[in-house]
């Protein structure tokens, strides 16, 4: 089971896909979905569940007038949730229109606004209809626009964000445009223009885009909170400005600051003519905080809403925790939940959940180790010695890899998951010791190495196997792949405790 199979952080440029000609009742061009079972669920039933499960984790409303959203378009199982963040902003809204701003991944030469001139887009869940009355009077209104279907046939950041409107707006029509070279005049313009042509009308504006592209996740936190506190500024001049000088600092990794510059350009001007006032930062994430992420080359996914009206309130940021900080009941029980959401969304929507909502302690930098156990047999268990990121995080990826990656078992089915029960082990830093004389079986885990191959034991796998020290250290080192008995000369020994939860212990 290939976890980058269910979703993509990084921008498709050719999918190399044979498009079929689909026409509508009246005769216009249906464009069909070309990443379904790539960037979401191919199966109607998964995709809605995904869906409707993102939006009950969605971040609360924070305007009382939004105009317009900015929400990522990658792969769902990496930024969906981030997405649904920015649909929350705009829920309650009875559409008729929603204009969305794609980005050009597709056609280099295109300097203009594209608009799809067919009947409808297809996905899982139907078809959606283009609004071609509107379409119409833009091109008509607006020398910035085109009628161009060439650049939709394979773009998919406007693909990805129809899933979400036939769900939370399945009355709307749409108007896809995919937007061309990053020019604030041209924007200007077509903001006036877009605006005469939706007045009257209960319209929402959806530019798509991604943030910061490949560098490390440390590098992506401060780049794309600085392009979104320029975005969130309803200036399209700040946010070209801030983009240049953070690509003009070099940074390692760093291809670009927004996979979408021009969208939110677009639907800057198109919300400020519509009665835009402000704007505002909704949430944050990378692809490194999702359990299947890699931390050294992320991708930047971000929500804004532009709003005509007050703000609502302020969500709260997770504050990076204190070292040494214990972990209440509470917390214990949220990262068991946690983990299990983890695999039983992979197994029922092919999408992982975001951590968020934890306190201080499970956002602490920790090693961990995650077991599965089936009827008091052990089913998978994997762990990090080493944490690269904070707690709860690092719990949803071990959860992952111990259901669908230790060696020893077949991946878990979803039949079984109403008999697994599982554990966590949150480990205290390792610490080299003199010898085996040093190990106190039932308190310490224990890590050997020797000639280059190595092996650990969690602190309670002796005591439930019934294991004195010597035989402890002999399976220790079977697990390694040494005899027996060759911990007993050149050797190294550390040693580590671990706060040991499990489902039962709340029970």
């Amino acid at each position: 089971m290939s976890f980058i199979q269910l979703g993509m952080p990084f921008a498709v440029v050719n999918l190399g896909l044979t498009v079929a000609r689909e026409t509508g009742k009246e005769g216009g061009e249906i464009r069909p979905p070309v990443v379904a079972g790539k960037f979401y669920p191919e199966s109607a039933a998964v995709l809605k569940s995904a869906i409707e499960k993102f939006m009950q984790n969605a971040a609360p409303a924070q305007a009382l007038t939004p105009l317009a959203i900015v929400v990522p378009h990658a792969g769902y199982i990496y930024s969906a949730q981030i997405c649904a963040d920015g649909y929350n902003q705009v829920r309650s809204g009875a559409y008729e229109v929603v204009v969305i701003f794609g980005t050009n991944h597709t056609a280099p030469d295109l300097r203009k606004i594209a608009i799809y001139p067919g009947a409808g887009f297809r996905t899982p869940l139907g078809t959606v209809p283009v609004d071609e009355k509107v379409v119409a009077a833009l091109i008509a209104a607006s020398p910035d626009c085109k009628a161009d279907k060439a650049p939709h046939v394979r773009e998919h950041s406007i693909e990805v964000q129809i899933p979400f409107i036939q769900v939370l707006f399945p009355q709307a029509k749409i108007v896809p445009a995919i937007v061309g070279a990053a020019d604030i005049a041209l924007y200007t313009r077509f903001g006036a223009a877009l605006a005469k042509v939706l007045k009257g009308k209960r319209a929402l504006i959806v530019a798509s885009s991604d943030l910061s592209h490949y560098p490390s996740a440390a590098d992506a936190e401060m780049v794309d909170r600085k392009t979104l506190a320029a975005a969130a500024s309803l200036d399209p001049t700040m946010l070209r400005d801030t983009i240049q000088t953070q690509m003009a600092r070099r940074i390692r990794g760093l291809d670009t600051c927004a996979c979408g510059e021009a969208p939110i350009m677009a639907a800057m001007e198109a919300a400020k003519a519509l009665g835009a006032t402000g704007g505002k930062v909704v949430s944050y994430a990378h692809s490194g905080d999702i359990a299947i992420g890699d931390r050294e080359r992320v991708v930047g996914y971000g929500a804004v809403v532009f709003t005509a009206g007050l703000e609502k309130g302020n969500t709260a940021a997770e504050m990076p925790a204190a070292a040494g900080q214990t972990l209440s009941p509470t917390d214990k029980k949220a990262l068991l939940a946690f983990a299990r959401e983890t695999i039983t969304g992979y197994l029922t929507t092919q999408t992982v959940p975001l951590p968020r909502g934890f306190g201080p302690a499970a956002l602490e930098t920790r090693g961990v180790f995650v077991t599965l156990k089936k009827r008091g047999n052990l089913r998978g268990c994997i762990g990090r010695m080493t944490p690269d990121r904070p707690l709860a995080n690092l719990v949803g990826a071990m959860a992952l890899q111990a259901a669908f990656e230790d060696p020893r078992f077949a991946p878990v089915t979803l039949k079984e998951l109403p008999d697994l029960e599982i554990e966590i082990s949150v480990l205290t830093p390792m610490q080299p010791v003199s010898g085996p004389g040093a190990i106190v079986v039932g308190r310490d885990g224990v890590l050997l190495n020797k000639r280059g191959r190595s092996a650990v034991f969690l602190p309670q796998v002796a005591p439930e196997q019934g294991w004195g020290r010597d035989e402890m250290l002999d399976h220790l080192a079977m697990k390694a792949g040494l005899p027996t008995e060759a911990w007993k000369e050149g050797s190294q020994f550390s040693t580590f405790q671990a706060l040991v939860f499990g489902e039962a212990d709340s029970e």
